[in-house]
Parts: C-alpha cells; structure tokens; sequence
C-alpha cells in the first residue's frame, strides 16, 4: 500500500473534466507532493493507499479551486468609493487613487487576496504597479498566482473628460523595466507564480511601447494581459490619437495571439470579438465591474460563440465593492439572461466552466489547474453543504448543487481551500495569514487616504460629494 499526502474522501465531486461538469459520487481523491495522483471510488482508494492526512467530506461539495483571471488587489483600501459615478476612474476613483502611497496599497493587496481565499478562489490574475510586493503576498499566503506589472505611458494625473492623455516615455521604461526585474525574480516562484506583461491598454501606452512588450514577452514566453476596449474613454482616445477603434488597430499590427489576453472588451463589437478569437486570444470577463462601472453587459457569450476561452474576473474592490467569483458567476449568468432576453442564454454550467477550467485555460494555466484531473495540481475546494444556501438538495431527478452554487450561494460556504496540495484554508480558518492584522492594516491605511483625499474629493464635487451634501450617504 503507497503512502501519501492527502485523501479526501467525498459523496459529490465536480471534476470539471469533459464538456461538461464532470459529476463523481462517492469518490475519493488521492493526493501527492502537491498533485492530483487518483480519482477513483472510496473503496478502491482504500485498498491501494494510506495518507497522512485523511478529510472526509460526506457533506461537502468537492470541487477544482475557482479561478480570478483579472484583479486589481492593490486597491481594495478603496473599497466602495467610486461606485454610481459616470466618470468613475476620474471623478470617482481620482481623488483617492491619487493620494494612495505603497503602504495603503500593499495593505490593500493583502486583504484583497485574503477576501478571494476565503472565497474559494485558488489562483489570482493581479494586474498593478506593486507586483513585487504582490507576489510576495501571493507566495507567503500560498495561492497560485498570475502576477503582471502595470506599464504606463500616460501620467497620472485627474484628466478632464475628452482630454487627450500625456505620455512619459521615462515612465513607461521605468515600468517596463521594474516587469523584467519582477520577471527574473518570481516567473515559476515554487511553481505558483508566473508573471506576465500588463500593458494597461493601447490608449496608455504608445505604438513603440507595445511592440516592445510583444518582443519582450515572446522572448520569455510569458503572455500579455492587457485592457482591452474597455469602454468609450478608451475607443476615443484611440479615435483621438490614430483614428481607429483599438481592435482593428491591434489586428493591423498582429498583436492578438495565444499569448494575449484581453480584459473586458466592453465596448468592443461583434465582428471586433470574432477577430480576437480568431487570432487565438482569449478574454477576461469582469461583469461585476463594468455593470456597476458603465451599466453595460461585456461580449462574453460573444465571444464564447465564436469559440473563444473566457475566465471571470472581479476587477477591483474600488469599481466592484468584492473579490468574490461566486458574486461574478452570477451576475455574469443574470447580466446575459436579462441582455438577450432568453433565460437560457448563460446557464450556470458555463459560467461554472469560466470560472474553473475554461478560465484557466483563457489565463494560460489550463494544463495546470482548474479541474480535478490526474496528474493536475490539487487546487481544490470544500463547499458546506449545510447552508440555507444550498439546502435542500436534490440527486434526482436532476442535481441542483450547480444552480445553488451559481445563483444561491456567496462564498460564505467556502469550508476549506487546498493549494497545490496543501491546505491554506481549514473550518473557514486561514492558515497563512491573521485577518485581524489584514483588517487592521487596511483601516490604517484607509484613514490616511481618506483625510488626503478629501480637498480634492470636494473639489472635483463628483456625484459622491454631492450625495454627501444632500446627506444620501
């Protein structure tokens, strides 16, 4: 009999295997050095290994560890300042985005990924100007992570609406260069980390710019994540700058591929979609964000039509209040029932899908995670059944976990959190890290940014300060 690591025992599997959702009943998953090693019934588990550890999960749901393909951690000290704003980045996020220091988004980045653990999330695609000190987090609290650093052109400064953006291009080597200092120093980190190029989007950084980072990154076989079309600020700076929407402007230069990955797409057109899928790129989806951001449903069925891989994303807690892919699974779900008028237009087996296998393989990392295959690493989480939440339950004559894990559940029913086969998450508790010093870190921090922020926050009068005044909030 072969000793290792880990059994989990469980009455209901989701393997994710397949086309479909990949249903196991009374199974067990025999787990070694960090992999997936069998998938077989409880039984046959039993005769053919013992394991220093053994959970057994008779009233969980055992399932891949989900997947957040686009995250901006670093801003979660400015959880909910920008919301119900038109010119949100601008005249919402502006005030406190300028007057935000490394120590608030350091502190911002830790609680962010402690909120996306908690919430079942297992690997983080995190995009900002901090990523050293993310992929520090990252690696101290043991999720799996697809790191980029931001690279930026254009200054930051609160531009007026229509105003064309001013580039450095000492700002955008500086960045570029700190992404080949954090490449050299954490791409394949404990096999947990890679670290990608994050371009912001075409309208931030110049032509010269984006050819460089597409040498660069094909030099070291990392891929490009980059916004993309992300609204109709972007499409008129374009507009502005060369006289093209920024799709067709990319396709002319052959920038989409198997290695790009464009975020958001929201004001991208159908025909524009196709010829991203048809250049092999893939989408990240971010329906929290962008519904509360500009009201607008993002191409993501679109996009799945036409053959193309899509993961969900929760963006930022600044735009989109939470860290939480359950939240994004069902607005995701709703979001495209209510824009094509057809309750089966997004059932939640797919955006199940988007938010583990076919995610991962949209962010590069399908042969590594995102279902519960042999040979795979062990990214897994237990659900608790015994929630109101997905109470009661049904075998037949149809399985109703994944309507309620869609559309009733919140990641509250997140039990435990396995991470390259070992446990981050145990009974709802973390093992690496004290949320009370999360918490207390980011309300410190949270303090000072307020009290900087507030001249210009009346200054600009946005719709925030005018709810203030009127005491409507």
């Amino acid at each position: 009999m072969q000793k290792i690591e880990m059994i989990i025992n469980a009455r209901h599997i989701y393997t994710l295997q397949g086309e479909g959702v990949g249903y196991l009943e009374n199974n067990s998953l025999a787990i070694d050095k960090g992999k997936i090693v069998a998938i077989e019934p409880i039984d046959e588990i039993k005769k053919e290994y013992t394991a220093e550890k053994t959970i057994d999960a008779e009233d969980k749901l055992v399932m891949p560890g989900l997947i957040d393909g686009h995250m901006h951690t670093t801003w979660c000290t400015l959880r909910g300042l920008a919301q119900d704003v038109g010119n949100w980045m601008m005249h919402g996020a502006g005030p406190f985005t300028t007057k935000s220091t490394d120590k608030s988004m350091i502190a911002g980045a830790k609680l962010g990924i402690a909120e996306a653990i908690l919430n079942g999330t297992t690997t983080i695609g995190d995009d900002g100007n901090l990523a050293e000190e993310v992929c520090n987090v990252v690696y101290k609290y043991g999720v799996r992570g697809n790191v980029s650093v931001r690279i930026r052109e254009a200054l930051e400064k609160v531009y007026e609406p229509g105003a064309l953006y001013e580039y450095s291009e000492d700002k955008g080597n500086q960045t570029l260069e700190k992404t080949l200092r954090v490449y050299d120093k954490w791409h394949n980190k404990d096999d947990r980390i890679k670290v990608l190029f994050g371009p912001q989007g075409a309208d931030f950084v110049s032509k010269e710019m984006l050819e460089k980072v597409k040498r660069l990154s094909k030099e070291r076989n990392t891929k490009i994540s980059m916004h993309l079309s992300q609204g109709s600020r972007e499409t008129k700076q374009m507009e502005m700058r060369y006289a093209s929407r920024t799709i067709p402007w990319l396709a002319r230069k052959n920038y989409f591929d198997e290695d790009f990955i464009g975020i958001h797409l929201t004001d991208a057109l159908p025909d524009e979609v196709k010829a991203v899928v048809d250049n092999g790129a893939s989408m990240v989806l971010c329906s929290g964000a962008i519904g509360i951001i500009d009201g607008i449903v993002p191409p993501a069925k679109i996009f799945q039509d036409v053959g193309g891989n899509v993961a969900l994303g929760s963006d930022q807690a600044n735009g989109n209040n939470c860290h939480n892919i359950f939240n994004e699974m069902k607005l995701t779900a709703l979001f495209n029932k209510i824009k094509y008028e057809d309750p089966e237009a997004m059932p939640c087996w797919k955006v199940l899908r988007m938010a583990t296998i076919e995610g991962a393989r949209a962010i590069g990392l399908g042969d590594i995670t995102g279902s519960l295959e042999v040979g795979k690493q062990a990214d897994i989480i237990l659900v608790d059944l015994n929630y109101p939440s997905l109470q009661p339950i049904y075998a037949k004559p149809m399985r109703n976990f994944i309507p309620n894990l869609v559309y009733s559940a919140t990641g509250r029913e997140v039990n435990t959190v396995i991470v390259a086969g070992k446990i981050i998450v145990e009974n709802k508790k973390p093992l690496t890290f004290d949320l009370k010093e999360v918490f207390a870190e980011a309300q410190e921090q949270a303090d000072i940014v307020g009290e900087a922020a507030s001249p210009q926050f009346w200054e600009v009068n946005g719709v925030n300060a005018i709810y203030m005044k009127e005491g409507k909030l």
